[in-house]
């Protein structure tokens, strides 16, 4: 027989090879949490789950055939939302059990590692309570009780959440597409989560509660330090704005992706696209009459945020209102001052890193704006980004009384501009802070916001794949824990970009980037992710969105694209400095 070939029964054994090279044997029909539980000490963190031949499984997933497998721990992105989604789920049962009369919301994420949660139907938790909560999770761990996962047909789960009153999963079940959905059961508790849980109760061992702000944060490890908690810090002003988002979303009367997709499907999303709008104005009107009662002592504005925060439109818009209150803003971009290539700090790696703050002439940036304030007429650096290296750039002089804006992400940084008067510059925060959640428990990551926002934008404006953005991401977000997360707390006002119905405006442009990323890639596992996350919004029509809103930054069709500042007494001051 040629090659040897010949026809056998299928070998009880079955061969696992790991990315080391290691190659692991056990029985056939064996869990992937078996084959990689006697090994655990030898991966760099708790594995949460594992990439088996390019698609991202549970640990229960069963081993049926030879495989490549690439566990995937909690000092993984996606291994820390598995951590996370299934602490959540170990939270609502902890508290169901104490506190079956009270309804327990899972609102957003904090910089302090952990997502805020708010109780309703009864006064916040007390210290006690708090406690007694904390102990029960603990016990729950403590006890390895197994998680289950059960594929339902949709109408029971349907009825299972009427029963509860959980009439915002009921709402929002009511548009999914599919006959079935996967609920996670334990001890007699069911919910779904969209998304990969832990095998049990007992991989969840790090983990906290505090108060803040009438509720508690759930709180639980970075991905840089999975098996410890970071030490808490305070978040004020950030906490307040989610206040104030869900006070808007009140005002709306959409808490919930559910009501978004009611309110579509009524056809009145145009009512809630012009008041989201009309709250992002109200905002910036704000934000520019602080500034024009304090002109006689600002001179800098600075702007910061992460990526596709949407802040080159914020700016824009700022400058518009700026403009009502007879200011003439001149824009200065922070990326001019680049320094050359050859003298760009390296990160561990060896590579370039761009948004380490010495990646800026900090010395001549405080200079010059010194100069522009005195009036003297100054020459701007240019930063040549094919050659990488600073040129000459246009000479200007500012008129008696503007004000110069600056964008850039180490706007909040306070060592941005050494020996610059304090006193004489306003930080604003730019971020998507919140997102409409699916439900109670379902938070939606507005970093997931950011990214969709960044693959439309990509594609549209540079004919990058959402392959090639999605690989980018980590890196991007690495460059934002370390050098713009840090500083929030340091702005004078932050501004909110996220849109209550974004989602459902960028659906129709996301999905089909997304569908054309390759299969059994690692960038499919993010792909299929988000694309799980659209499925559950109804799509909504661009037109409707106004031709000024921050969306249109990323979808097109922007009227700020090509804004310049005209100086009400007939001076052209140019707003792009390469032009």
């Amino acid at each position: 027989m040629m090659f040897g070939i010949r026809e056998v029964s299928p070998s009880p054994e079955v061969d696992v090879h790991l990315p080391d090279g290691r190659v692991l044997r056990g029985p056939r029909g064996a869990s992937l949490g078996a084959f990689l539980k006697p090994f655990e000490a030898s991966f760099p963190a708790p594995v949460m789950g594992a990439v088996m031949n390019g698609e991202l499984r549970e640990l229960t997933a069963s081993v049926t055939l030879e495989a490549q497998v690439e566990p995937v721990t909690l000092a993984d992105e996606d291994g820390a939302r598995i951590y996370r989604r299934s602490l959540v789920f170990l939270l609502e049962v902890a508290f169901d059990r104490l506190f079956p009369e009270a309804k327990l919301t899972v609102e957003h994420s904090v910089f302090v590692g952990g997502y805020f949660c708010r109780v309703e139907k009864r006064p916040p938790l007390d210290a006690t309570e708090l406690a007694r909560l904390e102990a029960e999770m603990h016990r729950l761990v403590n006890a390895d009780l197994p998680i289950h996962r059960q594929e339902v047909p949709l109408a029971e789960a349907l009825r299972y959440f009427r029963t509860r009153g959980e009439q915002d999963k009921v709402a929002l079940l009511r548009y999914r597409t599919k006959p079935y959905l996967t609920l996670y059961e334990l001890q007699g508790y069911r919910d779904y989560h969209y998304g990969y849980m832990v095998p049990s109760t007992g991989y969840l061992r790090w983990f906290g509660l505090m108060p803040a702000n009438g509720g508690f944060i759930l709180r639980f490890p970075e991905r840089r330090e999975p098996t410890r908690l970071p030490p808490p810090r305070g978040a004020t002003k950030l906490l307040e704005m989610f206040t104030q988002y869900g006070d808007w979303l009140r005002r709306l009367g959409i808490l919930y992706v559910g009501a978004l997709n009611d309110a579509i499907q009524a056809e009145r999303v145009r009512q809630i696209i012009l008041v989201a709008e009309a709250l992002h104005q109200q905002q910036l009107a704000n934000i520019a009459r602080i500034i024009a009662d304090h002109r006689r002592d600002l001179r800098v504005v600075l702007i910061a945020g992460p990526s596709s925060a949407g802040k080159t439109t914020f700016a824009r818009r700022l400058a518009v209102q700026l403009l009502t209150h007879g200011i003439t803003p001149f824009a200065l971009e922070v990326d001019n001052y680049f320094v050359d290539r050859e003298l760009t700090p390296r990160d561990e790696h060896g590579q370039y890193d761009f948004e380490h703050i010495d990646a800026v002439q900090r010395e001549r940036l405080v200079h010059d704006l010194k100069r522009l304030i005195a009036g003297e007429r100054v020459r701007l650096p240019r930063y040549n980004f094919v050659a990488g290296r600073s040129e000459e750039g246009p000479e200007v002089q500012l008129k008696p009384g503007q004000m110069i804006i600056l964008e850039g992400i180490h706007g909040l940084n306070p060592d941005l501009l050494p020996g610059f008067p304090q006193e004489q510059a306003f930080r604003i925060y730019v971020s998507a802070f919140t997102q409409l959640n699916l439900d109670r428990h379902n938070r939606v990551s507005t970093t997931d916001t950011r990214l969709l926002r960044r693959i439309v934008r990509d594609a549209r404006e540079r004919g990058y794949p959402a392959r090639h953005t999605i690989a980018h991401w980590d890196m991007v977000r690495r460059g934002e824990r370390r050098w713009i997360f840090p500083f929030q707390e340091q702005a004078d006002v932050m501004f909110n970009s996220a849109l209550v119905y974004e989602l459902a405006v960028l659906k129709p442009f996301a999905e089909p980037l997304l569908l054309q990323v390759p299969p059994h890639t690692r960038e499919r596992i993010e792909a299929k992710r988000l694309l799980s996350l659209l499925e559950w919004f109804l799509p909504v029509d661009a037109e409707g969105v106004p031709d000024n809103s921050i969306l249109r930054e990323f979808i097109g069709g922007s009227i700020l694209r090509d804004f310049t500042v005209w100086d009400p007494r007939g001076a052209h001051v140019d707003n792009d400095p390469e032009t």
